[in-house]
C-alpha cells in the first residue's frame, strides 16, 4: 500500500493541474492528509461510495495520464542517472566540480 500511496502521491504532483478542484480535493485530503472515506464523505456531505468511486476514477485517469506522457517514469529515470552519476564521481579531482552540476540539475526537478 505504501508502493501505491508515493506512486499516487508523485502522480498527484505531476497532473493535478488536470483534474478538477473537486477531484484534487479527495485526493488530497485521502492521499495526503490520510482522511478516511467516511471522513472526506462527511466533509462534502455524500456517500462513502461516491468519495470511493471519485478517488478510484482519479486514480485511473492519473495512471492514463502517465501511461501517455510519462512524465513521472522520466522523473524517476533522471533521479537514478543523478544518483549513479554522483557515486561514480566520487574520487575523481573534478568531484566538486560534478557535484555542484549535479545539484543544480536536481534543483531543477
Amino acid at each position: 500500500m505504501l508502493e501505491k500511496t508515493t506512486r499516487i502521491n508523485y502522480l498527484l504532483d505531476f497532473y493535478q493541474s488536470l483534474l478538477t478542484p473537486k477531484q484534487r480535493n479527495y485526493m488530497d485530503l485521502y492521499y495526503l492528509e490520510d482522511y478516511s472515506l467516511g471522513e472526506i464523505s462527511e466533509n462534502f456531505n455524500v456517500s462513502r461510495q461516491a468519495v470511493y468511486d471519485n478517488i478510484k476514477r482519479t486514480e485511473a485517469m492519473l495512471e492514463e495520464y502517465e501511461k501517455k506522457l510519462n512524465l513521472y517514469g522520466k522523473f524517476d529515470k533522471r533521479q537514478k542517472v543523478f544518483q549513479q552519476m554522483g557515486e561514480t564521481s566520487r574520487g575523481t579531482e573534478n568531484d566538486r566540480n560534478i557535484q555542484k552540476w549535479l545539484q543544480q540539475l536536481q534543483d531543477l526537478e
